[in-house]
């Protein structure tokens, strides 16, 4: 899918607004953190405070810095408060109480996700934190700081954004106290929520505040969350056993002001099937083409969920991606390094969205399935400018893509089908017969990209949808010969058809073809370059048999893993809804007749599943030869190439740690790499 060249009726322009008057004072070097800042600006008051969990770096890989700067396109003025203490209230007052909202997000990612890891075990680093500190934000910081503006200023209206809302915009399952917790809405007590790509909302609803306050109806907003008590009465409501009737679809075009009901929070915490179904609805409901509102009670009041927001089109894609940005991080951060800058400094941003639907991922769930692409006069601009401006650059662009790779400019060929469309993926089980998969325009980028003078290459580091672009051996050609450095990450998940099925993963066979491609082109060119895969343990759906045939495949192909990813269950993904409930939510779900599934919930288990994956670990033999026995697989214990782990273990590791250590260990250690190297051959 791809964004609409034109705007359907209804959807206003984003840059077509009347400016606010405050624009009169031009453009902020840099948005203030400080009184003292606003003052060198001569404002007396900000119009909009942005409150975030993030360092506030000025470029447009961070939501923050996209918020202010369209914000101040439209004539406000914005200041950021970010990583505040919020153990008072004090830092949400630094920069006065703001004429028009609080805008408050926990930054670039969940809190929770950015704090834990699959094991609940805290992190100890935030890449969005000077010099990587750990322990700036809290917990749900969405709802912390926001009780904490309410206490700064009672009166001032609440808007939230960011993942951490989007994904948290209706009751959803929280792995970290592993119950159903309210909207976020309710638990922040804001006045309302903007979710997804909430650009054409955040103008909307701020000029409208901006001319009559808080109290006001939304509703004809896309993308906002907001409270009520009831459903007006110019509304149908359908509950959700309804929806998948054969009628629907006629139903949906013949009655405009239709919208579904949700179970209540109330049922879907004490009923996990009724989560389940809540959760595929939500899901089938995510096409600006033809999605309706959601209501879902909680107590004595809805959420109420505007339809998805119509995406950007490639002007405003571009007009977004040019706002004067300085560049770089705020200058209050001195000589301190934030990783999560260090890392994208140097890379550019093509497109939005992914119609791939992985289960276990929320790229959809936030950035919807739409592909929004800018244009390649506004991307090369941007290279212009990396090179010109951002310090460092040595003539490399460390990455260009977005959510994924190449599926810029990909869209379904007809857009009539497009609007009517309720896949949950264009990609999956198969690629769709609608869906125009040439990868000519992205070709044609890579090659004004590279061509840019001072430019001397141009990276892909990761986010290749391999079937995709086996659709396209010219693609893959280009890449390999131009834009890959010595290895490419790319994300088969897994290799058994049974947790693939519920990731919506294509079969590993399709990896097989792109490898071949690769390998070839790799080949030709005279280089020698790798795929390093990445996999996932403990999924819905996956078996201990799986793991290990995970991981024999892993062997035979002499891959070895030193990073590797348990699932975690975020709020909002499919995969999720799978891992609390036990049934699967890609089909339909009705009492007595949802197909089960099942989950990997006890520790013991979730750690077996990561040590299939880590085999050539020393440390995890010991675990691995239990569970081989217990399986009756006691044949893959010993010394053959065609066996998993070996019956000895080496001196100072699992087991044998106990014991002795010194040179005897190093002999061990010995012994055991020359068992692992029967061989490998890509690195790790």
């Amino acid at each position: 899918m791809a964004a609409p060249s034109t705007l359907p009726a209804g959807a206003k322009p984003l840059f077509s607004y009347r400016k606010h008057w405050a624009a009169r004072f031009g453009t902020a070097p840099f948005l203030p953190m400080s009184r003292g800042e606003m003052v060198e600006l001569g404002w007396d008051s900000c119009d909009v405070v942005l409150v975030t969990g993030d360092a506030y770096i000025d470029h447009p890989s961070f939501g923050m810095a996209i918020i202010g700067r369209l914000l101040e396109a439209q004539g406000f003025r914005v200041g950021i408060i970010a990583q505040p203490d919020w153990r008072s209230a004090e830092a949400f007052r630094a920069l006065g109480k703001p004429n028009l909202f609080f805008g408050v997000t926990a930054g670039n990612m969940d809190s929770m996700v950015n704090r834990y890891t699959s094991d609940r075990r805290l992190r100890h680093n935030d890449s969005y934190t000077p010099d990587g500190e750990g322990g700036r934000r809290p917990d749900r910081a969405t709802i912390v700081y926001a009780q904490r503006c309410r206490e700064a200023f009672p009166e001032t209206p609440l808007v939230l954004g960011g993942i951490e809302a989007s994904l948290r915009r209706i009751a959803h399952y929280d792995y970290w106290s592993d119950k159903v917790r309210r909207s976020i809405l309710f638990d922040a007590k804001a006045d309302l929520l903007l979710y997804g790509n909430a650009e054409r909302a955040l103008v909307e609803v701020a000029h409208r505040i901006a001319r009559r306050g808080i109290d006001q109806d939304f509703s004809d907003i896309r993308g906002v969350a907001f409270s009520r008590a009831r459903t007006p009465e110019s509304w149908t409501e359908t509950p959700v056993d309804d929806i998948e009737a054969p009628d629907e679809g006629a139903r949906r075009r013949a009655d405009e002001n239709v919208v579904i009901r949700l179970p209540a929070f109330e049922q879907v915490v004490a009923d996990p099937e009724l989560y389940a179904r809540a959760s595929r609805v939500l899901h089938r409901e995510s096409n600006p083409g033809n999605a309706r509102p959601l209501t879902q009670r909680h107590g004595d009041r809805d959420i109420w969920l505007t339809a998805p927001p119509i995406p950007l089109t490639t002007p405003e894609m571009d007009g977004v991606y040019e706002l004067p940005f300085a560049r770089a991080p705020h200058p209050v951060y001195g000589g301190a390094k934030i990783p999560a800058w260090e890392m994208i400094r140097h890379s550019v941003t093509i497109m939005r969205g992914c119609f791939g639907g992985c289960s276990f991922c929320s790229i959809t769930e936030h950035e919807g399935r739409i592909i929004q692409s800018r244009s390649e006069d506004s991307i090369i601009k941007e290279i212009e400018t990396i090179r010109d401006k951002t310090e460092g650059f040595t003539g490399i662009i460390s990455d260009i893509g977005g959510p994924t790779a190449n599926m810029y400019r990909i869209a379904c060929k007809d857009p009539q089908t497009e609007a009517l469309c309720r896949r949950p993926s264009c990609v999956y089980p198969d690629i769709c017969k609608n869906l125009n998969t040439s990868h000519d325009a992205l070709i044609s980028l890579y090659r004004k990209a590279r061509a840019v003078p001072g430019v001397k290459k141009v990276m892909v580091a990761s986010g290749v949808r391999y079937d995709l672009a086996v659709k396209s051996p010219a693609y893959v050609k280009e890449l390999v010969e131009h834009h890959v450095g010595g290895y490419l990450k790319i994300a088969p998940e897994h290799t058994e058809d049974g947790p693939l099925s519920k990731m919506m993963k294509p079969g590993i066979g399709a990896y097989d073809r792109f490898k071949q491609l690769f390998d070839a082109a790799a080949k030709r060119a005279g280089k020698e370059y790798f795929l390093i895969p990445y996999f996932i343990a403990a999924h819905p759906g996956t078996s201990d048999e799986d793991m290990m045939n995970l991981a024999l495949w892993l062997k035979k192909n002499r891959y070895r893993a030193d990073q590797v990813q348990t699932f975690l269950p975020s709020p909002m993904a499919l995969s999720t809804a799978m891992y609390h409930s036990g049934v699967n939510p890609l089909k339909p779900v009705r009492r007595g007749a949802s197909e089960r599934v099942e989950t990997i919930k006890g520790l013991r288990q979730r750690r077996l599943h990561k040590a299939f994956l880590r085999y050539h670990d020393p440390e995890n033999w010991p675990v691995l030869r239990d569970a081989l026995k217990a399986m009756g697989r006691s044949d893959l214990i010993g010394p053959g190439k065609h066996q998993l782990v070996p019956a000895w273990q080496p001196s100072g590791t699992g087991k044998a740690g106990e014991g002795r250590r010194g040179g005897a260990q190093g002999r061990g250690l010995n012994k055991a790499r020359k068992f692992l190297t029967k061989g490998v051959k890509a690195p790790t």
